[in-house]
């Protein structure tokens, strides 16, 4: 990866732009008049992005922008010959007249005026297809794309999921939801998202990627994942770049609406849950000629559901247990703690969008685009955790697969939390035509958040238990006496209380130039811009733990009846209201432990801001069948960062109060910066066959938790035969940590066979130097006389090659086909890499009826090192259905199917034989009715 000084980079820069200017300049097309219109169907209902407009005699091309506009830039007078293709429709061919008389927002229908476009291809899963692949058809760099008509047709509540359909996406999921999206199987923190062009910060603490699951899909237009960049792009993009753009009037001709009333049920909790969600548009005219476009979106919907989980905590490791015949200390492999969780859950997501669009004329145009989004989760969890490694065992019977401790201590906790997260995203811009310079520009501000108020968590401890397991597969089954069921035998032990807040805030504006001519009789175009960013993450953790005073309250005080828990024998569970109750009314008189609190507080609150100052250069040369965009991207990046150093302190030998807590700030500035070439190459050998080429150097910045000034440390002075001996446990930040840095390389084939369809193949490979992973580092010469410090460090190098494989076709006689597959080759352990991801769809359409089956394939990834064993999450395969009717032309009524088989989240240690954590879901039901104007 190149580096070099900032002021070396913009001296490089300004040749290189004042080279490029002296270039076009000097051949720049005699041009005296703009010619530009818009594409729509014979009703005038519908604008079709992503076709492309040429003119033969001048070999001309541009596409068309999301309200089928098209425009070429002071053409010379003359008539020429116009064809627009679109897949799924014939290609049409006019002849135009370009003069300074010729109007600028002519209507060119495509499907054929008189038969019209057959209103399958207007809505439903043909149009959602058609768009989709023409975009991709035509763009300049390697694209996947899910239209808004896609997303209705597929039975995903949120962004995240309606990506998971396309060829190299995977979803992380949280409670059976999908939350984060992985491209091609690489790390979702390696990825860049926005919204309408403008970054999204992240709502969670530590976190740099964006838990799409905040984002309804009812308030999308389309989603735009970008595989390669161009110099235009943020560079933050390892994996690539998501793109959310929200709905514009100027999607659609004149007012429509928009109208869905829903029910869901949960098979596993047995509970139903609503949903609501509407859209509306209209274009007015003005009387200065100009149009206004207003687009509202709003979406609420209420889940109730829960989940069953069993999972071993810290993994399985070796431990000193007592012989109790001998009395001899022996080492064996066993759980430490293997716990029961049963989570009750509502979840509530709300969004709303409002969007206006000013047309003054056919080259100056002006928004302002707006998001807001909020989750939220209120989450009972009711957790057993079995705990072994203070048992006294008979080790002539002991078997790690089957063991039972006949001492052992048992603790009953209870979570009662609600989180609430929020997006606002505002994105204020335009575009101009200046002469001959394409002038756009846009002011950007986002704002994310997770408040948790009033959290609440719970320990009840029994002691002298006998408990056991047998761990012959993914679930683990746990024995217990009756001791262990009565809840009598439970006295609370600890209370936790916490009002936590994490803000995530960026500011950004940007302004970019575009100039097009022509080089050497090939049509060109030069760009260039600049963009600034300046974020701000903020944790800031306040938590009271109480460890006395609770009056002997045993758990049998605030029993309940035994829950719904598919995977054991759990006992009795805990009343939420009762609990809740009771810790309110007496914490006054509950003993407050200091030193935890602080160390909690204190320990995991932080602040870091980041500065992101970044110039670009860009051309794009059309050479017969040849399209090249290349360019330089130049990133500096501020990052500076403040916390606390925690130590607390447990001296034994010198300190009558035996135990206290140091507080040190901490702060650490750090400046870096990027110098990025990046070329892409398309070749349309015909019109149905595209090869592309790209070669791109990307970063990723670390996230925020694993960069933050933090220091945790735990040292505990002793005594031993007149020894005095420290021993110092540390779990810290880096902000000393370097960006990931990848160089890329991408080749594929596209063939487009004709009416709605591709077949694609590609080849990737990526060299990421830098990557981050956290390990133990006590011995990396910085830590002397620490035995054990965990953090975040960058690993060296890893490469991985893949091969992305894909065939969407839509048959005359209704039946859709989509198949696609990513396979993943890699020496390295790098986090959340998947193998294999792959998709099959299976749908059927006509103008009364659809249908779809789906299923969607991970391979088991690896996830983090415990106990200094891997930690894998195994394959998941997952089976969806939806269904629906069209009663006229603007009802429907639609039946969807989600996680048919009952897939569970199943994470192993080392060994599939080996349980780190197995949860299931159950399947989900819904059933709605949509009215439109369509």
């Amino acid at each position: 990866m190149i580096k070099t000084s900032s002021w070396q980079v913009f001296q490089r820069s300004a040749i290189a732009i004042a080279c490029s200017t002296a270039i076009f300049s000097s051949g720049i097309m005699a041009k005296d008049t703009d010619f530009g219109g818009r594409i729509t169907d014979a009703s005038n209902t519908v604008y079709f992005e992503g076709a492309k407009v040429h003119i033969k005699e001048l070999e001309l091309t541009t596409i068309s922008a999301r309200d089928g506009s098209f425009r070429f830039a002071q053409l010379p007078d003359g008539d020429y010959t116009i064809e627009i293709s679109y897949l799924g429709v014939p290609t049409i061919t006019k002849k135009i007249s370009v003069t300074a008389a010729t109007k600028q927002d002519q209507k060119f229908i495509i499907g054929g005026e008189a038969a019209a476009m057959d209103n399958i291809i207007v809505y439903g899963q043909r149009a959602g297809q058609a768009g989709a692949i023409n975009r991709q058809k035509n763009a300049d760099n390697l694209m996947s794309i899910v239209s808004a008509d896609t997303i209705g047709q597929s039975p995903d509540q949120n962004a995240a999921e309606a990506l998971q359909r396309l060829p190299g996406l995977s979803i992380q999921r949280d409670q059976g939801e999908g939350r984060f999206v992985a491209i091609r199987g690489i790390d979702p923190n390696l990825n860049n998202v926005t919204i309408n062009g403008v970054n999204v910060p992240s709502p969670e603490s530590g976190k740099r990627s964006v838990a799409l699951d905040v984002i309804p899909s009812e308030l999308i237009q389309s989603l735009e994942v970008s595989k390669t960049v161009t110099p235009d792009m943020d560079a933050n993009a390892v994996g690539g770049s998501i793109e959310v753009k929200s709905l514009s009037a100027f999607d659609r001709q004149g007012r429509s609406y928009s109208a869905t009333v829903q029910g869901s049920y949960n098979e596993l909790m047995e509970d139903t849950s609503p949903k609501l969600s509407g859209s509306y548009t209209d274009i007015f005219d003005l009387s200065s000629g100009a149009q206004l476009g207003v687009a509202g979106a709003v979406s609420w919907f209420e889940r109730k559901f829960g989940s069953h989980n069993v999972e071993t905590d810290g993994g399985w490791a070796e431990f000193e247990y007592e012989d109790a015949a001998t009395g001899d200390d022996v080492d064996i492999f066993s759980a430490e703690e293997i716990e029961q969780r049963s989570y009750e859950i509502t979840r509530e997501r709300f969004g709303a969008a409002l969007n206006f669009d000013l047309h003054t004329s056919s080259t100056d145009k002006y928004y302002f685009r707006t998001l807001y989004s909020k989750f939220s989760d209120d989450e009972f969890r009711l957790r057993n955790q079995y705990k072994f490694d203070k048992g006294v065992i008979d080790l002539s019977t002991y078997n790690e697969n089957s063991a039972q401790f006949s001492d052992a201590e048992m603790e009953r906790d209870t979570k009662d939390r609600f989180e609430q997260q929020e997006i606002l995203s505002l994105v204020l811009g335009g575009e101009n035509q200046l002469d001959t310079w394409l002038v756009e520009y846009d002011l950007g501000y986002s704002k994310s958040s997770e408040k948790e108020p009033n959290r609440l968590d719970v320990t009840f401890v029994g002691e002298d238990l006998a408990l056991g397991y047998n761990s012959t597969g993914n679930i683990p089954q746990l024995t217990q006496s009756a001791a262990a069921h009565d809840l009598n035998n439970f006295a609370m032990d600890e209370v936790a209380y916490e009002n936590n807040l994490a803000e995530d805030k960026e500011l950004s504006i940007k302004v970019d130039f575009t100039r097009d001519f022509v080089w050497q009789n090939n049509n060109a175009q030069f760009q260039f811009g600049f963009k600034h960013q300046a974020r701000e993450k903020l944790n800031d953790a306040n938590a009271t733990i109480y460890n006395g005073g609770f009056d002997d309250i045993s758990a049998q005080q605030l029993a309940s009846s035994v829950p719904n828990y598919n995977l054991g024998d759990f006992g009795p569970g805990m009343q939420q209201g009762s609990l809740k109750s009771y810790v309110l009314a007496n914490r006054a008189e509950f003993e407050v432990d200091q030193l935890k609190s602080t160390i909690d507080s204190k320990g995991n609150s932080f602040k870091s801001e980041e500065d992101v100052s970044s110039a670009y250069a860009m051309i794009t040369l059309d050479i017969n069948k040849w399209r090249i965009i290349t360019g330089l991207r130049y990133e500096e990046t501020r990052f500076e960062t403040q916390g606390n150093r925690v130590e607390l302190i447990a001296d034994e030998v010198n300190d009558n109060d035996n135990e206290q807590v140091v507080i040190s700030p901490w702060q650490v500035n750090k400046n870096y910066h990027h110098l990025l070439p990046s070329l892409n190459v398309k070749y349309s050998a015909s019109d149905k066959l595209i090869a592309r080429f790209a070669f791109t150097q990307t970063i990723a910045r670390p996230s925020f938790g694993d960069s933050a000034a933090y220091q945790v440390i735990e040292s505990e002075v002793s005594e031993d035969n007149g020894v005095i001996e420290t021993e110092r446990k540390a779990e810290v930040g880096n902000p000393d940590l370097a960006p990931y840095e990848s160089d890329n390389i991408d080749l594929s084939l596209e063939y487009y066979p004709g009416h709605i369809g591709v077949i694609s193949a590609g080849l990737f490979y990526k060299n990421i130097d830098n990557y981050i992973v956290k390990s133990q580092v006590q011995d990396n010469g910085q830590w002397d006389g620490y035995k054990e410090v965990i953090q975040a460090t960058n690993a060296g190098s890893a490469s991985l090659t893949g091969i992305e494989l894909s065939w969407t076709k839509n048959f005359n006689s209704g039946i859709f086909v989509g198949a696609n597959g990513t396979f993943v080759n890699t020496d390295d352990k790098l986090p959340n890499q998947a193998d294999t991801v792959a998709n099959l769809m299976l749908g059927f359409e006509n103008n009364k009826f659809s249908a779809r089956l789906s299923t969607t394939f991970k391979s088991e990834s690896f996830q983090s090192i415990d106990n200094k064993i891997s930690v894998y999450e195994d394959s998941h395969n997952q089976l969806d259905f939806s269904a629906k009717y069209y009663v006229d032309d603007s009802m429907q009524i639609y039946f969807n199917a989600v996680n048919l088989t009952d897939e569970p989240l199943y994470l192993y240690h080392g060994s599939t034989n080996y349980n780190y954590q197995y949860e299931e879901y159950g399947a989900s039901f819904e059933l709605g009715f949509t009215i439109n104007s369509l």
